[in-house]
């Protein structure tokens, strides 16, 4: 898939789905380290089509907005795709948001439905009354067990989606004022998982490991994404853990990760010796790092340490998410952000000059 054009490409992230499921079929798509869960892509796609029958059944369609309030779980990643399926517009709630954060994101983005995990629920019926707009409030902790009527209901409706039809309303973190809803398009996310995939040479035989919040476009775009688009695997955690991190790396031969330098950081601090003994940890490609520069001794450190290299790279939310990478070769300047994987980027001085 690595190797296709984006003329050849589906042209909505269903369409994506869709073509690994018909292709590879029995391969396993996404594994939840919190309880060993696995789904093959078949699975999988059965998964979101269950939910995105519940949504229907509430009356969600195309371009109306649903959105997700849950831990890192198979049900976030489920959730994203039972959105795309009907059209909808999926929206992630950033789970440490304050009361009337929460309630400003709710509102505007004029959700219509919100799929939410039991630890959240009380956090949104405080504030029930202020979001008129909302018409659902549907418990999501397991999908088996939310979407169990479900399964067998007939034929789901599968609308014309578009690469410009809207797929996912992000809020930014708001430091300039309130936070603004950016609307990414099918396409838009569609070129930014392919731009990756082929960037850092990802195949089918990848396994990358989501440690970053499913609220950001960094753990839906780089390591959930990215390796569907290349007919890969991902492999889900709830949080990042320092003491669980290098029996996950093994257990699960994971190819690469995302991060940020506070994580490798902390793993240096745990494991100054380098990695445990009788772990297999030789697949171990490259971590990912972006949000803040990497300081240049805790890189340096890493790769020495771990014998994995770090690769940098920046974005922000408006554009998808990566729009620069360094390359996984000679070519890499340890501290620096990268050069850009597929689209047109300019600087300029606080004159715009």
């Amino acid at each position: 898939m690595t190797s296709q054009s984006a003329s050849s490409e589906p042209k909505n992230l269903r369409g994506l789905l869709e073509q690994h499921t018909l292709n590879t079929p029995d391969k396993v798509f996404l594994f939840s380290e919190a309880d060993g869960r696995r789904y093959t892509y078949a699975a999988f796609t059965s998964a979101a089509n269950r939910t995105a029958r519940m949504l229907a059944s509430c009356g969600v369609s195309k371009g109306d907005k649903v959105s997700l309030l849950m831990p890192n779980s198979p049900e976030y990643i489920i959730a994203y795709f039972a959105c795309f399926h009907l059209g909808a517009i999926a929206g992630p709630v950033n789970s440490l948001l304050k009361p009337q954060e929460l309630s400003y994101v709710l509102a505007n983005s004029e959700a219509k439905a919100l799929l939410v995990h039991t630890e959240y629920k009380s956090s949104v019926e405080a504030i029930r009354d202020e979001l008129p707009e909302l018409r659902h409030i549907i418990e999501f902790n397991t999908e088996a067990q939310a979407t169990a009527e479900f399964a067998d209901a007939g034929a789901l409706s599968s609308p014309a989606i578009e690469r410009d039809d809207e797929a996912v309303i992000i809020y930014t973190s708001g430091t300039t004022g309130k936070p603004k809803g950016c609307l990414l398009t099918h396409g838009n996310l569609l070129a930014n998982a392919r731009q990756i995939a082929q960037w850092l040479k990802f195949t089918e035989r990848d396994r990358l490991l989501t440690l970053m919040t499913l609220f950001h476009m960094n753990a839906v775009s780089v390591t959930t994404l990215t390796p569907l688009y290349a007919g890969a695997s991902t492999v889900v955690s709830p949080r990042f853990s320092a003491s669980r991190f290098w029996q996950i790396i093994s257990d699960y031969e994971i190819t690469s990760f995302g991060s940020v330098a506070t994580m490798l950081a902390r793993l240096l601090s745990a494991y100054p010796k380098g990695t445990p003994a009788g772990l297999k940890t030789s697949q171990l490609r490259f971590a990912m790092c972006g949000s803040a520069p990497v300081p240049a001794e805790i890189l340096k450190r890493f790769e020495e340490t771990f014998d994995c290299l770090v690769i940098e790279g920046y974005g922000l939310s408006e554009s998808t998410c990566r729009s620069t990478f360094n390359p996984p070769d000679e070519r890499r300047r340890p501290g620096s952000c990268g050069m850009p994987i597929g689209n047109e980027m300019k600087i300029v001085d606080e004159e715009d000059r």
